[in-house]
């Protein structure tokens, strides 16, 4: 491992925290870590009890920290769709510099000319997301750095959010010992990740079927028009199966996650299995289409309320179609479903990197990348470099790596070797013979 900058990410979610530790060399993204834990003390995406929720970031740290070999305590949080604002704003500032120059400096202050806003009391800014910058007039620019100008501009998004929630999500990370590097909305991160340039500019819905419920998020020409929180997700489903299959809610997840299938006319009616009987020693035999069936009722429904938000938005036709991601949308069957329930092209997004190729870690590579370009611009820093005591160990833990493997042998003591019959051979020739 070199000495690049380092990126951690916290994905709170309702049915699991994850932690993802990446490392950012030329653009590129190299995952070196991975902690997913259960997490307790969250409902519906919002906090119910914040020293469960201390806990299971913790849990969620330390699965990473032993899968890197040193303790982690700086984090991007992401932060989900619920009470999430999203308005117009723009800042204007002169270029301070006396030859014109544009620089970093001269960004942070047009980006803090933007958050200069009325906005209700109970709202507290999470992020400006710059659209386009415009020097002496000429616009559509995404980084001005080195440019020459006189006037800077920036237009883009102001993201609000409910203050009691975030100060409550900030809180937990916080009492967790972990420093709050970056806030980034979730719906934006995952989108910059899983959705195309051309999608976003033609218009396209991403979906994000959670633990706790469902966020839908419109990209139009390029940027988020708007999120929507479909309180409904994976916990339904379970609970549905509890109910449906006469068991408890554990081996009700069990059976989702192992026999689960979203589509009823594809779901395998020879696959059986057995479940235990809540309440009783006695189990029960069910197929896989019986279980769809169950499944398919709620996924639909959760399908039918993303439309109809859609239509409340005002947004009549995607050229783009939607893109499904989320924990929920690796189950079997999903694709199919969705099609049929949505009339348009639809597509599962996954992240492409070793260890973390499932749609549930979509969000959390997505806050890692979508913080770096962001800061990048901006001329913040996310990031944080290695501790110099972690590098010493690993190169150590390599060097005794090195010795202790097997000199190669010379040429006479290969030929002795091959002459030699191994044990296995010997065995084999004992009863051959």
């Amino acid at each position: 491992m070199n000495n690049n900058e380092l990126y951690v990410s916290l994905d709170i979610g309702t049915s699991n925290i994850k932690v993802i530790v990446g490392e950012m060399s030329d653009e590129s993204l190299n995952i070196i870590g991975v902690g997913n834990v259960p997490s307790e003390g969250l409902k519906k995406g919002s906090i119910v009890d914040i020293d469960e929720t201390v806990h299971s970031i913790k849990k969620a740290f330390e699965q990473a920290e032993r899968m890197i070999g040193f303790p982690l305590r700086h984090a991007i949080v992401g932060v989900n769709g619920n009470y999430i604002n999203i308005q117009d704003t723009n800042g204007v500032v002169a270029v301070s510099s006396e030859n014109k120059e544009i620089h970093v400096e001269d960004v942070r202050r047009v980006m803090e000319a933007a958050q200069v806003v009325s906005i209700p009391p109970e709202q507290l800014i999470v992020d400006v997301i710059p659209r386009q910058f415009i020097v002496d007039g000429r616009g559509d620019i995404t980084d001005p750095k080195k440019m020459l100008g006189v006037r800077l501009e920036v237009e883009g998004s102001l993201i609000t959010g409910s203050k009691t929630i975030l100060h409550n999500l900030l809180r937990c990370v916080e009492r967790a010992g972990i420093e709050i590097m970056d806030i980034c909305l979730q719906p934006l991160a995952a989108g910059s990740v899983a959705l195309s340039k051309d999608e976003k500019n033609l218009g396209v819905a991403l979906i994000d079927i959670g633990g706790g419920s469902t966020t839908v998020a419109v990209f139009e020409n390029g940027h988020l028009l708007a999120t929507r929180v479909v309180p409904l997700g994976g916990e339904n489903i379970t609970k549905d199966l509890s109910i449906g299959l006469r068991t408890s809610t554990d081996e009700a997840e069990r059976v989702k996650k192992q026999f689960g299938h979203a589509f009823y006319e594809e779901a395998s009616e020879e696959e059986a299995f057995e479940v235990a009987v809540i309440g009783t020693d006695q189990k029960q035999t069910f197929t896989q289409r019986e279980v769809a069936d169950i499944i398919e009722a709620r996924l639909e429904e959760i399908f039918l309320f993303v439309a109809e938000e859609l239509r409340n938005m005002g947004i009549k036709e995607l050229p783009g179609g939607f893109v499904l991601t989320g924990g929920q949308a690796g189950m079997p069957g999903v694709l199919s479903l969705a099609q049929d329930v949505l009339q348009n092209n639809v597509r599962v997004a996954s992240p492409n990197y070793i260890g973390v190729r499932e749609p549930q870690y979509m969000t959390g590579v997505g806050l890692i990348q979508f913080a770096y370009r962001n800061a990048k611009i901006q001329g913040r820093k996310v990031g944080f470099k290695m501790p110099a005591e972690a590098v010493q160990e690993v190169a150590a833990s390599h060097q005794k790596e090195v010795q202790q493997r097997p000199k190669p042998k010379s040429k006479q003591q290969q030929a002795q070797a091959e002459k030699k019959p191994s044990k296995m051979k010997k065995i084999f020739n004992f009863f051959w013979e």
